[in-house]
């Protein structure tokens, strides 16, 4: 699928934002969840960098832009209800801002 087709199909939240899953393309572990906006999309599309919307201070933020931890595009997927992406990448460091590989390291027990 094309992108410009992709972004016509996306259900897009009210706030114009879908959930995009960062995932490690060689360990297939689950980095983390961030927002993308249409902009942000695109822009991950066209630098292969991954880009995400911050809800909090209302702009893009190119991952790893002030901490040297970018997140390389390797593959771009989207759910069968097209309102998730799932972002295949290759981390230069760790995702989570904690310092952690991935935001995803609190087990809860069951």
């Amino acid at each position: 699928m094309k992108l410009d087709e992709l972004i016509s199909k996306i259900k897009w939240n009210d706030q114009g934002l879908v959930p995009a899953i960062a995932q490690d393309e060689d360990t297939k572990e689950v980095l983390m969840m961030a927002w993308m906006n249409e902009e942000a999309l695109r822009m991950t599309v066209a630098t292969r960098k991954a880009t995400y919307y911050s809800r909090s201070r209302q702009k893009l933020w190119i991952k790893g832009e002030t901490s040297g931890n970018v997140q390389e595009l390797k593959g771009l997927f989207v759910d069968c209800d097209t309102d998730t992406l799932l972002i295949t990448v290759k981390p230069a460091g760790p995702a989570c801002h904690t310092g952690q590989k991935t935001c995803f390291y609190t087990e809860i027990s069951l």
